[in-house]
């Protein structure tokens, strides 16, 4: 972009791209300058099934976000997401021969934690630090400084499909933008709607998009765990459609507008009319049968919620509960079937830390997008580094080198 201050968030989703255009007043500190969403087409669960279409989508709302935001969009930061993307946590160590600890040592002790950790298909893009460990003493967040003997990191590292990987980035290049940096959606959508305390104490987000559901873990102020269900809001849609007989653009403007989460809520018993697929008229039906088709869907994707909670192994140490966000978290209700079933707290996180168009983003459906924004604006130098073309063949390099820049700064 032509002022360095503007940063852009391009959220590639399931059933929608949505592009957010920023000015960065300080880190973390964003007002929104222009917003877009376009219909995603050929995507399914995160994953590229077709590139023209792909790209004519990330194409057109770059193009919309132009025009309200009056400036020229030359590179994005991209959200990441699917069932190919793979976490894993590892520990690693150096010595320091009685000697302070540097920037430079946290470089090559964060190296030794991740080398060797991921398979040959499979390329890092992100490496975040839990905790620093020197001679023992644990929960260390800044070791630079201090005198030592021996210091190890245990770092939580997110590992990418390098075929999947390319194809996002390359549909991304194809639309005429470069790629700034690759960020987890999960990780991005935290920024959004989740506070330092509840990072502190403990939390677990769940974002529900149109093909994915994302789940992160946090404590001590670091993430712990990320995982993701492929089943998301469009499962919704299918079922509603199927179940009402109607098209599936139907069934989502009346999950959006008429969906309640549970049969427990109906209050009532209101019509609702519904064009039908096949024949001439409208057909009717009521509140209670609409929540008997969402509310079986919610239910399976907040059990394979709760599963993956309990294989993080810290679903007993989150007195925070959970955070709901995403599009498909917006539907009346959704939090109290949430708590009913993982038997935690539970509250809807919507986008905050932004003005501007706030009132355009302020709803689940664009956390992503916001926390992409949030994250960019945290890790300018970091994002500097990779301004030029990101290349296919390079695109993990490039990214982890940033990343390894990002944390020598921070600590």
């Amino acid at each position: 972009m032509a002022d360095s201050n503007v940063i852009v968030g391009l959220d590639i989703g399931t059933t929608k791209i949505l592009c957010l255009v920023a000015e960065v007043r300080a880190p973390g500190d964003v007002e929104i300058i222009g917003v877009s969403s376009y219909p995603s087409k050929g995507l399914q669960r995160g994953i590229v099934l077709n590139i023209d279409s792909t790209v004519d989508s990330i194409r057109q709302a770059i193009e919309d976000a132009e025009k309200m935001a009056g400036t020229e969009i030359t590179s994005v930061i991209v959200g990441i997401a699917g069932g190919h993307i793979r976490s894993l946590n590892g520990h690693g160590m150096i010595t320091l021969r009685n000697r302070e600890v540097t920037k430079r040592d946290l470089d090559r002790v964060i190296e030794s934690a991740t080398a060797g950790a991921q398979p040959a298909d499979r390329e890092v893009i992100h490496v975040m630090p839990q905790e620093f460990i020197v001679d023992g003493e644990r929960k260390i967040k800044d070791p630079v400084g201090l005198y030592g003997v021996k210091l190890e990191a245990k770092i939580h590292m997110v590992t990418a499909q390098v075929t999947q990987a390319k194809n996002l980035v390359k549909c991304v290049h194809n639309s005429g933008v470069d790629v700034q940096s690759l960020v987890l959606e999960q990780i991005a959508s935290s920024e959004a709607v989740l506070t330092p305390d509840e990072r502190d104490v403990g939390v677990v987000l769940l974002d529900c998009g149109g093909g994915t559901t994302d789940i992160a873990v946090f404590s001590d102020g670091a993430i712990k765990y990320t995982s993701n269900i492929t089943i998301g809001g469009d499962f919704l849609d299918n079922d509603i459609s199927f179940g009402l007989g109607a098209s599936k653009q139907v069934a989502k403007e009346i999950k959006e507008r008429y969906g309640i989460a549970s049969a427990d809520l109906v209050d009532g018993d209101d019509e609702i009319k519904i064009d039908k697929i096949a024949g001439t008229g409208r057909k009717k039906i009521s509140q209670l049968e609409l929540a008997n088709i969402v509310e079986p869907r919610l239910e399976e994707i907040f059990t394979m919620a709760r599963r993956e909670i309990m294989r993080s192994g810290y679903h007993d140490m989150l007195p925070a509960g959970c955070v709901i966000t995403g599009g498909s978290m917006a539907i009346k209700g959704a939090d109290y079937l949430a708590q009913k079933i993982l038997n935690m707290p539970v509250r809807l996180g919507v986008p905050n830390q932004i003005t501007g168009l706030e009132e355009l983003v302020s709803k689940p459906e664009c956390a992503t997008g916001v926390g992409l924004l949030i994250w960019g604006s945290n890790n300018q130098e970091a994002a500097k580094s990779s301004k030029i073309r990101i290349r296919e063949a390079q695109v993990f390099k490039k990214v982890f080198s940033s990343m390894k820049t990002w944390f020598a700064d921070l600590f």
